[in-house]
């Protein structure tokens, strides 16, 4: 409650980006002060294995929001069991031009298109080697990578393996994403005949670290099904469901105000029927050993403990994050152990 009359106060009178760079900046804060971790005090956490790896619980941070790996530790210590930075791409780039990220408060929704702006990945496999030094308790991370802007479609499968063998050493996981709507041309790439070359390259460049492919909610159930078939026969650790859509129909905001804001992905709890329907469309379709990460449109530990009951191992949030505030892990975990 305190959160949401401070998000009214003070965030709401930034646009949408400034006010995530305010919060990245609270985040470290509550982190380097030591808050973070005192947050967690009196949270019963139990463990979650998945992926051959041991979570501290199975609630983590979606990709997009630690796009450059700058509070993964920070992120760890406000109770999130994992971190999945990126997304990142072989080439820095700075994303698409502002604005583009926008609050639709009425259905707690965000619109985003920033175009998949990082440091590329030289620079965040410097920063997360010197991570693995610095000796700070982390949460399991795992990479998230895409297709740079100016890498050609028919170069894809390089630019992947590229950032691949760059950050599969530093990474505990790696996620191949085709399927975020902001780079041109890259929801293509989730075609089968895409998609394998694309797999196989970033399975060679792993290290044996599990490799997982995130899909899009706008995918038809039949694409859904051959994208596990897939899965299946390159023996892949497991899929994550789903990215944000390109949807826009059941929103309460009027129509013109989302026409306005233009092209881009939405998330929030408008996702989740769709992200439960893949999700049980997978879990019928992948054996039981093969990991589905869900994501979208969580917002409470009900809702997390749904997901885990339809047969996902692990549940990603994020927009709940933007609403919630940085206490909202805490509440998903104490609700999840009670």
């Amino acid at each position: 409650m305190l959160y949401r009359l401070f998000f009214n106060l003070v965030f709401s009178r930034f646009n949408s980006e400034t006010a995530h760079h305010l919060g990245m900046f609270l985040i470290k804060f509550l982190g380097a002060t030591g808050l973070a971790r005192l947050s967690q005090l009196g949270v019963k956490k139990g463990t979650t294995t998945a992926l051959g790896l041991e979570f501290s619980g199975p609630f983590g941070m979606a990709a997009g929001f630690d796009k450059n790996a700058e509070a993964v530790s920070e992120l760890g210590a406000l109770g999130f069991s994992h971190v999945e930075i990126g997304t990142v791409t072989r080439h820095a780039q700075p994303g698409n031009p502002k604005p583009r990220l926008f609050r639709l408060k009425r259905d707690l929704g965000l619109i985003n298109r920033m175009g998949f702006n990082n440091d590329g990945a030289d620079a965040i496999a410097a920063r997360l080697a010197r991570l693995r030094k610095s000796g700070k308790k982390l949460p399991v991370i795992g990479v998230n990578i895409g297709k740079s802007r100016i890498t050609e479609l028919e170069d894809a499968v390089s630019d992947y393996a590229y950032s691949a063998e760059k950050l599969a050493p530093l990474a505990n996981y790696l996620a191949v994403n085709v399927s975020s709507p902001n780079t041109p041309g890259l929801r293509a790439l989730q075609a089968i005949d895409q998609l394998e070359p694309i797999l196989l390259a970033v399975i060679q460049k792993s290290l044996g670290k599990p490799v997982l492919v995130k899909i899009a909610p706008d995918l038809a159930d039949q694409d859904v099904v051959a994208v596990a078939q897939l899965a299946k026969k390159l023996k892949l650790a497991g899929v994550i469901a789903t990215n944000t859509t390109i949807r826009r129909d059941g929103l309460i905001e009027p129509a013109s105000r989302v026409q306005a804001m233009g092209a881009g992905g939405l998330s929030g709890p408008i996702l989740a029927d769709r992200s439960i329907a893949v999700l049980k469309l997978l879990r019928s379709n992948l054996p039981e050993e093969m990991a589905i990460i869900s994501v979208g449109g969580v917002f409470t530990s009900a809702e997390v403990r749904q997901r885990l009951s339809l047969g996902a191992q692990l549940v990603q949030g994020y927009t709940g994050f933007v609403y919630e505030g940085p206490l909202w892990a805490r509440k998903i975990n104490s609700g999840l152990s009670a």
